[in-house]
């Protein structure tokens, strides 16, 4: 894995950090292919619908920080660490945000 600064992630990935902490699903989707999907703790979200609701509702239900903690390219997977602090269970998370791109659009996000 090689390690990059966030600058020298694909514009569309930047893009997509900034719409998903604002909530912004509108901005979000439209960064995606209309056969994406993410992964998020075991489950699998596909769909515009679908999508629309899991960028504009996940974690809602709590108060948190979440700072990125780093970039990398891993073959043709980019990945985004991010450090989340809150009141969830456990109070802190370190998170792998895996990002495989179809030309410029999203076509697959793993969050782990």
């Amino acid at each position: 894995m090689e390690t990059i600064t966030f600058d020298q992630l694909p514009a569309t990935i930047r893009a997509f950090n900034a719409a998903h902490e604002a909530r912004d699903a509108d901005a979000a989707l439209a960064l995606m292919t209309p056969a994406a999907v993410i992964t998020d703790e075991g489950n699998t979200y596909s769909g515009e619908d679908v999508l629309r609701r899991f960028i504009a509702e996940a974690g809602t239900e709590f108060t948190y920080t979440d700072d990125v903690t780093g970039a990398a390219r891993d073959g043709e997977v980019w990945v985004v660490g991010h450090h989340l602090e809150g009141n969830f269970p456990g109070g802190t998370a370190d998170l792998s945000y895996r990002f495989a791109l179809d030309g410029d659009r999203i076509a697959r996000l793993d969050i782990g």
